[in-house]
């Protein structure tokens, strides 16, 4: 890894002089983030769960992106996970990588394009599952959003593709020089496709982690899915980490529509719907919208009852994903004209964390960290990263 380039983001700095004299104002008289509800002795301490690592600074999965997020203070990382031709765990947001990497830029695979049904849809690019991990690691990884995080094209080109191993190995080593426990939260993306296409992914991942000595109950691992029989699947695999099942503000798990089972993600967020998934999951993955939605004018609306539902049933939300750019913002907390500025990404992720919820998937892991200060009412000063572990 080039030296570095795992230092402090490059936005990273005005942010937080700018959150140090602003952080006292605004933890003023703010309760801590809600008292302990059924099913506490389940839960654990506010996660901050660096989404892809720390794409917000870096091209997302891969070891700069996910090393910074630990860096900034990040209790997990989060690798999405797919399968190569060769039957071997890589990190890629999904299966087509197009969009990714330099693929495109490569004559030789030029023949491996194609258009395949993922989940329903058509979907046309470059597939992991047509590639062999030699051939993988020949490619590098590039901005997905470009036109939003234009900083982080400086780095397109650099980075490898990493598999779920080096990833495993990147938490040992930043755990030991930390002093404290890098966390892994892998996604298991489009399992129904995978097992459709000869590589199915629960007994790979399920083996990696018994390797590794982390497939434990008490293990800093939370395995999540967007479907719901894999989840099961895996159990019965032997699987004994926390799992989370993950949730969408529409649509229904592929499985389920591939089964012909009329359940939709409404369903599942009902009471009864909860308490069928604490049969199964220690937590959900909500949308933040399910949370919080916006109100009709685009500002950000009041708390549904999912908190206290989901709590009653006994698990434990990671809402998904905060990230601090105006576009991605509701429209009362954007800051100035450009949609890709800094808008008020700490004040939204107080008001979640007031809510009651248990953790963030934060594209910048430094603003997740002080938002949970500041819902807190902790010292900023005693959360920024020590200068030896930022650079």
């Amino acid at each position: 890894m080039l030296a570095g380039i795992v230092a402090t983001p490059l936005a990273a700095a005005p942010l937080v002089a700018s959150v140090a004299a602003a952080g006292p104002a605004l933890a003023a008289g703010a309760p801590p983030a809600g008292a302990p509800a059924a099913g506490a002795e389940r839960r654990r301490s506010t996660l901050v769960i660096g989404h892809r690592g720390a794409s917000g600074y870096r091209p997302e999965h891969t070891l700069a992106s996910y090393e910074l997020a630990a860096r900034l203070g990040a209790d997990f990382v989060e690798p999405d996970l797919v399968p190569t031709k060769d039957g071997v765990l890589v990190c890629r947001h999904e299966p087509e990588i197009g969009g990714t990497t330099n693929v495109a830029d490569h004559p030789e695979f030029a023949g491996r394009k194609k258009t395949v049904s993922l989940d329903g849809v058509a979907t046309t690019g470059w597939f992991t599952e047509d590639f062999t991990l030699a051939e993988l690691k020949t490619l590098r990884a590039k901005e997905r959003l470009p036109d939003v995080r234009q900083e982080n094209t400086l780095y397109d080109g650099l980075f490898e593709i990493p598999t779920f191993t080096e990833v495993l190995d990147l938490r040992v080593r930043l755990s030991k020089e930390l002093g404290r426990e890098i966390g892994v939260y892998p996604e298991t993306k489009h399992p129904t496709y995978f097992t459709k296409a000869g590589l199915p992914l629960e007994q790979r991942l399920v083996d990696t982690l018994n390797r590794y000595g982390l497939n434990r109950r008490d293990a800093a691992v939370f395995v999540q899915s967007f479907e719901t029989a894999n989840l099961a699947q895996l159990r019965t695999l032997g699987l004994r980490t926390p799992v989370v099942q993950l949730l969408s503000a529409e649509g229904a798990p592929f499985d389920l529509v591939n089964a012909g089972d009329k359940r939709t993600y409404a369903d599942l967020v009902t009471p009864a719907g909860l308490r069928g998934i604490a049969a199964y999951a220690t937590g959900i993955g909500p949308d933040k919208l399910q949370v919080i939605p916006k109100a009709a004018d685009g500002t950000l609306g009041r708390p549904t009852s999912l908190v206290a539902d989901a709590h009653a049933a006994g698990l434990v939300l990671h809402p998904y994903t905060f990230r601090a750019e105006n576009t991605f913002l509701p429209a009362d907390y954007r800051r100035g004209t450009s949609p890709n500025d800094f808008g008020r990404a700490i004040d939204e992720q107080v008001a979640y964390l007031r809510a009651g919820v248990d953790g963030l998937f934060t594209d910048q892991a430094d603003i997740g960290v002080l938002a949970r200060a500041v819902a807190a009412g902790q010292s900023i000063a005693a959360v920024q990263p020590a200068p030896h572990s930022a650079t």
